[in-house]
């Protein structure tokens, strides 16, 4: 085995170990291929980290979707690493929903949610109902018209109780009440990266 030279190997006992084995191939091949499970990581997901800034009752800046440049107050974290959001809806409009954080300015302002109760809101919560009934070729075609979004009583309810809580710390605050009303834009001459929010 001194003679073997491998290239890539440095040394007689690495040699030893590279040098291929008996020639002979496997005697049983199965019939059929045998579809072998791929490896997953789906049940070893970490918990997403949330932005120390985002805590419960800091007032955001929506930066993307319907209501970008709204100012929403934070509710919690939710499992999926989204924020629970509110408007509330009374005062900008803006509903209980789920936002990502990477498109959330955190403000320096803070109210007191410890009021509010949010704890039977989760991910499933927000999961979309599917109709039973499927649509025919004729009915595809015939309606042009967006059928309008039905929001439970459910919803309501929730938004309801959430929005009163919340309502009494910003009436309580001078000037918060119009400091959540008013949309977040920039003008011609702003610097983003100089502001303090």
């Amino acid at each position: 085995m001194v003679g073997v030279r491998v290239l890539g190997i440095s040394g007689p006992k690495k040699a030893v170990k590279a040098v291929p084995a008996t020639g002979k191939s496997a005697r049983y091949y199965p019939a059929d291929d045998i579809p072998r499970p791929k490896h997953s990581r789906a049940k070893k997901h970490n918990p997403p980290k949330v932005r120390s800034s985002l805590t419960p009752g800091t007032v955001c800046i929506l930066l993307s979707g319907r209501f970008r440049g709204k100012r929403v107050v934070c509710l919690k974290s939710l499992e999926s690493g989204l924020l629970l959001v509110t408007g509330p809806y009374k005062i900008n409009g803006v509903p209980l929903r789920r936002v990502n954080q990477a498109y959330v300015i955190a403000t320096s302002t803070k109210i007191d949610v410890s009021q509010v109760d949010v704890s039977k809101i989760n991910d499933a919560y927000f999961a979309r109902v599917k109709s039973n009934k499927s649509e025919g070729e004729e009915e595809f075609f015939a309606n042009d018209a967006p059928k309008p979004a039905i929001v439970s009583d459910q919803r309501k309810a929730d938004q309801k109780a959430v929005d009163a809580a919340i309502l009494k710390v910003v009436e309580s605050t001078p000037l918060m009440k119009n400091y959540l009303g008013s949309n977040f834009s920039l003008k011609k001459h702003d610097r983003p990266h100089n502001m303090v929010f």
